[in-house]
């Protein structure tokens, strides 16, 4: 199941992320710095080999000079130690835009790392929360963001390959990451630090947006959601500001009630309602997003229900539990109303 599941995201957006295809300075000179490390592992190798062919089928004559002292000043200290220093300097010279400053003003997003889920916050400059949201990413292109990097349970590692290297979360600490976009797109990102049972399925999706489309995700995303005794009727669309048709409703049971009722609103927030937990992803704008379970089911109403009903089957030992007990149309109508949340 977990790999069937997989593989159905991976037909979306590729996977593992591409880790050749850079498409931000951050990631360049990580690119060429590594195919400079394959190259030169390449030539070592053969010269190793080489040697080893010479000792066991050569000429006597070469045999004698290859275990010879010369042989083993050159060959065994004076090669690797020109080439290790060269590299080393080389490589420090190379990344060393990747700790150069920012701008003060830069956009600041802190990414906190839980098993098996991304927390993710849009900071204003005095460090305030001014939005929330998981799983997903979005930047605006050719700026430097700041990623503000925790853990709230064990070691994690953020790790978007197209845009940046990769930076630990640990708990208890802040790890700074710059990451850039220089084209628009969708970009997959991980965790690269083993952190438990379904750590290979805790993804996410990097959205990179050019300036009129930035700046109207950032209006829709800002605008105020009105407190729950403003919202006319329990389960519809709230008022944002430019909300997607939601095609083929059902006459049904209130996904609403039924998401209360739950206990769904334990663990997760749902702005604009009484839900307020937040030891789950923040749901507020879960139908716009284009994944679910943390990067590894795309986001439509099938895999919705089957998330909610069977989520310990798709993603085994995540902390949600299955909701069996509900019935098909009851998984429905929850799903329906959480495909509202845009």
């Amino acid at each position: 199941m977990m790999i069937s599941t997989s593989t159905v995201f991976d037909a979306w957006w590729g996977w593992p992320p591409p880790v050749l295809d850079p498409a931000g300075p951050y990631a360049d000179s990580v690119l060429v710095l590594a195919w400079a490390l394959i190259g030169i592992g390449v030539v070592v190798t053969a010269i190793v080999v080489g040697a080893l062919y010479v000792a066991i089928r050569g000429p006597d004559r070469f045999k004698r000079k290859l275990g010879g002292e010369k042989a083993v000043w050159i060959g065994g200290i004076a090669f690797p130690g020109v080439v290790l220093t060269g590299l080393l300097v080389w490589g420090l010279t190379l990344t060393a835009s990747l700790t150069e400053p920012v701008p003060d003003d830069a956009m600041r997003i802190r990414v906190t790392g839980y098993m098996w889920w991304f927390d993710v916050e849009y900071l204003d400059e005095r460090g305030n929360v001014v939005l929330r949201d998981a799983n997903e990413l979005h930047l605006p292109v050719d700026q430097p963001v700041v990623l503000e990097l925790e853990s709230g349970d064990v070691i994690h590692s953020f790790w978007v390959p197209n845009l940046s290297g990769k930076r630990d979360m640990i708990p208890g600490r802040t790890n700074e990451l710059v990451i850039q976009a220089d084209r628009p797109g969708r970009f997959g990102g991980v965790c690269a630090e083993y952190c438990g049972g379904p750590h290979a399925l805790m993804g996410f999706v990097t959205l990179a947006h050019d300036a009129a489309a930035w700046e109207e995700w950032w209006t829709a995303r800002t605008t105020p959601i009105p407190a729950a005794a403003e919202q006319d009727v329990p389960g519809d669309l709230p008022a944002l500001a430019t909300p997607a048709p939601i095609a083929d409703v059902p006459d049904g049971p209130d996904g609403r009630e039924l998401f209360m009722a739950s206990g769904c609103a334990a663990c997760h927030r749902v702005a604009g309602t009484e839900a307020n937990g937040l030891t789950g992803p923040d749901l507020t704008y879960i139908g716009s997003r284009l994944s679910l379970g943390a990067g590894i089911l795309p986001n439509n109403r099938g895999t919705m229900i089957g998330w909610i009903g069977d989520s310990q089957s798709i993603k085994p030992g995540n902390r949600m539990p299955s909701y069996d007990m509900l019935s098909a149309e009851e998984l429905e109508a929850i799903a329906i109303w959480l495909e509202q949340q845009r």
